[in-house]
């Protein structure tokens, strides 16, 4: 597979969306509720509609996993779109300019391809497998890997059903708050992952679906960060619990991962 043609097809895919995002902020038709947090909006159906559109003109026989329509099979399986038309919809909904677009090609549960798009700033950060990551075009490494935890600015994300695994996320949380500098709860883990990509966060830690993380855990990676999940296990285009940093920090922060009773 031919991955810059990959890379190309995301990119104009993550713009498109953009433009249908930008349009409807502030003034959306629809808002209902997936669950007591969950949101999804007429735009994020309107964006992961011109995304798979985008990519079925090129690559009409691979498989797409989306958030909202779930998985479209393909003639080629082993090729696999992971997308979020809009990572931080409540954020969206209420006009909190904090959210983004966020693609992912997999080749066989390899993720090869990421691209996340905040619509509203402009910063497009993307990677690709062994080429490492770039934001707006140019390189970006991780924050410095010799910084302590202490003076680590740490993010993170809360589920929308906070009744499961609440003790374990309270638990972890306050961990990292005693010990970092800093902990944000910003609402897109694909801008927070970019964020530990682009060196403005050392670390963040979540439980996430796919199309949260698939392409940010890439843009990490290829920025010379860490990427693992609690139980310090490499994560492919399946993700569900991510720890990403610098590096320097992971270590130590894997260890407040840790449960009572894990």
């Amino acid at each position: 597979m031919d991955l810059t043609t990959v890379s190309r097809v995301a990119v104009k895919a993550a713009y498109r969306s953009a433009d249908i995002l930008r349009s409807r902020i502030g003034h959306l038709s629809t808002v209902a509720k997936k669950g007591p947090t969950d949101l999804v909006t007429d735009a994020d159906l309107a964006s992961e509609a011109e995304i798979v559109r985008t990519i079925r003109e090129v690559f009409p026989e691979h498989a797409i996993v989306a958030e909202e329509s779930g998985t479209q099979a393909g003639a080629s399986s082993d090729h696999c779109w992971i997308v979020d038309p809009l990572d931080g919809t409540v954020n969206y909904a209420h006009q909190v300019p904090f959210f983004a677009v966020s693609i992912a090609y997999a080749f066989r549960d390899a993720v090869q391809v990421g691209v996340v798009l905040n619509p509203l700033d402009g910063e497009l950060f993307s990677a690709v497998e062994g080429a490492g990551a770039r934001l707006n075009g140019q390189p970006i490494r991780v924050s410095p890997p010799e910084v302590e935890l202490s003076e680590s600015l740490l993010a993170t994300g809360f589920p929308y059903d906070l009744e499961a695994g609440f003790d374990a996320l309270g638990a972890r949380f306050l961990r990292c708050l005693r010990r970092a500098r800093g902990v944000r709860r910003l609402g897109s883990a694909a801008l927070d992952l970019c964020y530990v990509a682009c060196g403005r966060f050392a670390g963040y830690w979540d439980c996430v679906q796919p199309w949260d993380a698939a392409a940010g855990t890439l843009l990490v990676r290829e920025a010379g960060g860490t990427v693992t999940d609690f139980q310090n296990h490499p994560v492919g285009a399946q993700v569900r619990d991510v720890l990403a940093t610098n590096g320097g920090i992971h270590a130590e922060l894997l260890s407040l991962m840790e449960v009572e009773g894990r």
